[in-house]
């Protein structure tokens, strides 16, 4: 079986250690043989580099294309309609120019991914066997395994030979350690940056044929108002997949009435949350229902009721309010608190059951405020949480991971397709090593929960939080405190999520996810 690079990484991580301390000729050479037991770092540079040198290739027709729709789109375009949903030429054209700019970006970003990691491959290998000569020389040094009873005793001159060699071998499986963990950490780097590539190759996600490709192009490209367009996109890749999908599957009356309410919706964001409820797992009936309530309602009212996570900011910590209440917790109820949230950034009906109540009309942040703690309560009761306080004054007091996994497949799953499992993160490494499985679930618009951990007064506390977004080795962390922060990959291997939430919490400690 091949070896993992986790795997690979931690065992030269151990003979690090281990082989400065080798206190005998032979502890050294069966030290020695274990690091040349190691593989090397996997990867045809090569092959890599004309990977790359395809997608590069491909750079300049891309800018070429986004250069003449450009002129297109400059030059004006009468008010017509297009499509099977009614959409304006001239919006259509804006938005081919946006998605053929976003394509000469994928293809100049998957090349670039490629060929640094074929140069750190590369590198990696050549320091690899530099380290494995040092270990032969280190063994040829010291000749055969001492027998039984030479074991016993070492005169000056064998310790010298053996500290000498030992010196070698140290140095010779440091390289080694050196080449697993930059090939590792470039591998991983390029699985992120392709990922995130793929997702943003959004229009192809929207896989039928009952929506011409100018109404799956403006579904792909509405995003809500307020922020950068790339991080506030209204349908993400996994929703135009499901979409895509709920489209082909409907009957032909089904189909022709979706299309109708595509074409009567006022705005490209209307739109788009229709598409997001079909997506939900909603059918056209309830769509349709839906779309009676937003009907009309302008970019900033859907944001506001339909958005619970609005991001402006790739810097700084931001609150997520509905007026002027924050989407937080009440009590200590993190782990279904972040659970209702998520549910509410995949699904927009239920988003609008929470903000604008049963009419889907309201505008009350107070009662808005009484129906988030309701549901919190609810899925608090669902998970089998605890509670302490007197009998007639029970309150939260928590989750455990078993009620975190069951209130996620009921509440997420149905709307994401995923399911979740509890996977314990009891090291760097495999913090590190679900990493990969983290950046494409939420590249895709599928937020993970994870738990984590600390102290307080000496007193252990933990907390639940949702990972929400991921761009440029940075990963946004919902905090049911009413907060979205951005925190660094590094920050999360080290299971430091402190700046996400406070200095108590240092250790990442549990992660929900469909894990391969």
């Amino acid at each position: 079986m091949t070896e993992s690079t986790t795997d690979r990484r931690a065992r030269l991580e151990g003979l690090c250690e281990n082989i400065p301390k080798a206190g005998s000729k032979n502890d050294l050479l069966e030290l020695i043989d274990q690091a040349l037991g190691v593989s090397a770092p996997e990867g045809d540079p090569a092959t890599l580099e004309s990977l790359g040198k395809g997608y590069r290739g491909q750079v300049d027709d891309g800018g070429d294309l986004c250069d003449r729709v450009g002129r297109v789109a400059r030059k004006g375009l009468p008010e017509i309609w297009v499509g099977d949903t009614s959409v304006l030429a001239s919006d259509a054209v804006n938005a081919a120019a946006r998605a053929a700019s976003q394509l000469a970006e994928a293809f100049q970003g998957g090349a670039r991914a490629l060929t640094v990691l074929a140069d750190a491959v590369k590198v990696a290998q050549k320091q690899h066997g530099d380290g494995r000569g040092k270990l032969h020389d280190a063994k040829a040094s010291l000749g055969g395994r001492d027998g039984f009873f030479d074991n016993w005793h070492e005169d000056d001159g064998e310790e010298a030979a053996r500290l000498r060699a030992r010196t070698v071998a140290a140095d010779g499986v440091e390289l080694m350690r050196r080449a697993a963990v930059a090939a590792d950490d470039a591998a991983r780097a390029a699985a992120r940056d392709l990922n995130k590539w793929a997702a943003e190759a959004r229009t192809g996600k929207m896989d039928t044929d009952d929506l011409t490709a100018v109404d799956r192009l403006m579904l792909a490209d509405a995003g809500n108002v307020g922020g950068d367009p790339d991080l506030n996109e209204i349908l993400t890749a996994n929703d135009l997949e499901r979409a895509g999908r709920a489209m082909e599957n409907l009957s032909p009356t089904e189909s022709a009435r979706m299309e109708r309410l595509l074409a009567n919706a006022s705005t490209p964001q209307e739109k788009a949350y229709l598409m997001k409820a079909l997506a939900a797992g909603y059918s056209v009936d309830e769509v349709s229902e839906f779309g009676g309530k937003i009907h009309g309602k302008d970019a900033v009212w859907l944001r506001e009721h339909l958005a619970p996570v609005s991001t402006n900011s790739q810097t700084e910590q931001e609150q997520q309010t509905f007026g002027d209440k924050l989407w937080s917790q009440e009590g200590a109820t993190c782990v279904p608190s972040s659970t209702v949230t998520a549910r509410a950034m995949v699904d927009p009906v239920y988003a609008l059951e929470l903000t604008g109540g049963p009419s889907g009309q309201e505008n009350d942040p107070a009662a808005f405020r009484e129906r988030l703690t309701d549901e919190q309560m609810r899925l608090h009761e669902e998970g089998d949480g605890s509670n302490e306080g007197w009998l007639w004054d029970r309150q939260p007091a928590g989750m455990d991971s078993d009620g975190q996994v069951e209130i996620s497949n009921k509440e997420l799953s149905p709307h994401t397709g995923d399911s979740y499992e509890s996977h314990d993160m009891n090291s760097a490494n495999d913090r590190r090593d679900v990493l990969t499985e983290i950046n494409r679930s939420v590249a895709e618009g599928k937020p993970v929960p994870i738990n984590i951990e600390g102290e307080d007064d000496g007193e252990w506390v933990g907390h639940g939080v949702m990972i929400v977004g991921q761009e440029d080795g940075m990963l946004q962390v919902y905090n049911p405190w009413g907060t979205t922060t951005w925190v660094s990959e590094q920050d999360f291997i080290d299971g430091n999520l402190s700046a996400a939430t406070d200095s108590r919490f240092n250790n990442v400690n549990r992660v929900y996810i469909d894990q391969d």
